[in-house]
């Protein structure tokens, strides 16, 4: 019986989307290849990749306005860097919400002058600072749209003056945005948009070629850029894979569709969180992630009982990072309602126990 899986990532995929690279992996093309043994320098790849980044780019409504869609390697945890060493001259603003943004500070400031514009670190991040200012003459300003770890997400995003960076690692593709506004977006994909592997930026080409430092070829956006993402050997299947999500959530009815779905999973999940006695949510209600809904017991003896009945629902993933403890439902694009539904049956069922 398949699972419900509210692992945090690698994460869910649809089920449609495994079957068919399922059946690559033996046979990609009818060609007598599979897709893990083709040339990443064959037409057959060529084509696949030059399609996922089309896909994207047609997905978040960037189309002619002057945006190129990588896929790389290294996960965002290179992109914190390699921000930096692209965008740096003097001295950027970052927006501390959580762990993955804490470590894109550490790694930047490695390069130059770092200023946290604001930071939620006193209350362990449950909630997203709200007024800020961000000074025109900085470089850049990063953010990190969604926290998977703490479960908030950032319900606007300010007008810069200046280029905007946003780490979307755990829900690109999830909501509808002005992806206009900004200047480089980055995601690992293995939360929303494929399996663990590759790397999605998309970036704003004017915005390059501005410090003055040397940057190495592999860590270089227009090295990238001018070679078609392929500077390198590719991770083939991770953009093949993310290649079929793209075209599933297409499919689907794009972002838009994606969005009233992920509403009405965390709408449910939400609702009884705060209706049932024996939960407790972590994050501040206005900044809930509809991505990562972090909550706990509000009796650690029934903890024993309720991961008993939640393995018996077929229920996967559900545990809390070490950070926060308790419980986390990721409910990422691909997963379905009826997922939500087990789980909320469950949490009910607990209620009537106790």
């Amino acid at each position: 019986m398949k699972k419900h899986n509210f692992s945090a990532g690698p994460s869910i995929l649809p089920q449609e989307v495994i079957m068919k690279a399922s059946e690559a992996v033996l046979d990609f093309n009818n060609d007598g290849l599979s897709i893990l043994e083709i040339s990443h320098r064959s037409k057959a790849f060529i084509d696949v990749m030059e399609k996922a980044r089309s896909l994207v780019l047609e997905l978040m409504g960037l189309e002619g306005k002057g945006y190129k869609a990588l896929f790389l390697q290294g996960g965002a945890s290179t992109q914190f860097l390699m921000v930096a060493l692209n965008l740096l001259e003097k001295r950027a603003g970052y927006l501390n919400t959580g762990t993955w943004a804490s470590k894109a500070i550490k790694e930047a400031k490695k390069l130059d002058d770092i200023y946290e514009v604001a930071s939620s670190k006193e209350a362990n991040f449950n909630y997203i600072p709200k007024q800020y200012d961000i000074p025109s003459d900085y470089d850049y300003f990063h953010c990190t749209s969604n926290n998977t770890i703490f479960g908030t997400q950032l319900k606007s995003f300010p007008d810069c003056e200046i280029p905007m960076v946003c780490d979307m690692s755990s829900d690109i593709f999830s909501r509808e945005l002005d992806f206009s506004k900004f200047g480089i977006i980055y995601a690992g994909a293995q939360k929303n948009m494929g399996p663990a592997g590759t790397t999605l930026v998309v970036v704003k080409e004017d915005i390059l070629g501005k410090v003055s430092r040397n940057i190495p070829s592999i860590m270089d956006y227009k090295v990238h850029i001018d070679s078609g993402s392929m500077f390198n050997t590719p991770p083939v299947f991770a953009v093949y894979t993310s290649m079929l999500t793209l075209e599933w959530l297409k499919n689907l009815g794009g972002i838009k569709a994606a969005q009233e779905l992920n509403e009405k999973k965390a709408t449910l999940m939400y609702s009884e969180i705060d209706i049932n006695p024996l939960f407790k949510g972590f994050a501040a209600k206005e900044d809930r992630s509809m991505m990562n809904a972090t909550f706990t017991l509000e009796n650690e003896n029934l903890k024993e009982t309720f991961d008993t009945m939640l393995k018996e629902a077929g229920i996967s993933g559900l545990n809390g990072h070490r950070s926060v403890g308790g419980y986390r439902a990721s409910m990422y694009n691909a997963l379905p309602l009826d997922s939500v539904k087990a789980v909320v049956e469950v949490m009910s069922e607990l209620e009537r126990k106790a």
